[in-house]
């Protein structure tokens, strides 16, 4: 299923309070980041200028816009380079206190982008996630190769679930919009009705095979038609295997390292 045709009530990115609305990668090399995506994931991209965060590019998979790359502000060039999942909100300057409120950080923002503001923040375990105010819209299922199709957070699945519960308010949403149930062991969020993302249990095995349990972060996964051939064409390009590609109950993923040592996954439902 495609969203709806854009039109003056209809965003082309809808924001969509309490869920994962968009995902964006700040790169040291954002060119270098853009040729290697493109060429495993078929994206093309849209170049935009933004005050904040300079050159930023829309990855584009059959007429979609599914993903952001720019280049990491001023001040970061120490700092590694990963993927961030935005969750939609209708009030980001609420969402961002009670972030503070719930022993979470605020690092960045909000502060106003060209698609409305942003913020950018750390939960109680150390994950960061980030925060838009955008323009309201359906729900995006983007079922298409290159499309994020799935995130998960591991980590303590039961704390987390109160944290982001109560900072994106997920007890006041309409269940038909958003729900939140427990499924194959994980805390699941489920938005119109498809089930986006998951909080759960950090497993060694999905750390690199280390004992040494990972410091949690959101795992963003893009769809494609073979996780075993694509990931062989991930590591062609640059990249690098995490742990062997193994099966889900959410399909089959290849857990992977871009060349700027970005985690990132790939997910086949074939």
């Amino acid at each position: 299923m495609t969203a709806p045709a854009e039109n003056r009530t209809t965003p082309r990115v809808p924001c969509i309070p309490g869920a994962p609305s968009w995902v964006s990668l700040l790169a040291r090399d954002p060119a270098a980041q853009q040729a290697y995506y493109g060429a495993l994931l078929g994206w093309h991209y849209e170049q935009v200028d933004e005050e904040w965060w300079g050159s930023y590019a829309f990855a584009v998979a059959e007429g979609e816009r599914v993903a952001g790359i720019g280049s990491q502000p001023e001040g970061w060039a120490t700092a590694p380079t990963t993927w961030t999942v935005f969750f939609g909100v209708e009030d980001i300057d609420g969402a961002s206190q009670r972030v503070r409120e719930r022993v979470g950080t605020v690092g960045i923002g909000p502060v106003d982008v060209s698609a409305g503001r942003v913020a950018i923040a750390v939960d109680p375990s150390g994950a960061v996630f980030g925060l838009w105010q955008g323009t309201p819209g359906p729900t995006r299922i983007l079922d298409m190769a290159g499309a994020p199709s799935w995130m998960e957070l591991r980590t303590d699945p039961f704390a987390a679930a109160l944290f982001y519960g109560e900072v994106l308010d997920w007890a006041g949403q309409d269940r038909t919009h958003l729900d939140v149930y427990w499924e194959n062991e994980r805390v699941v969020l489920r938005a119109g009705g498809h089930r986006i993302a998951a909080l759960r249990e950090s497993d060694p095995m999905l750390a690199g095979g280390s004992a040494q349990v990972e410091r949690p972060y959101w795992h963003v996964s893009f769809a494609v038609d073979d996780a075993d051939d694509a990931a062989e064409r991930a590591i062609r390009l640059g990249g690098s295997p995490v742990a062997p590609v193994a099966d889900s109950p959410y399909g089959r993923v290849a857990e992977l390292r871009d060349p700027e040592g970005a985690r990132f996954a790939l997910i086949s439902n074939g």
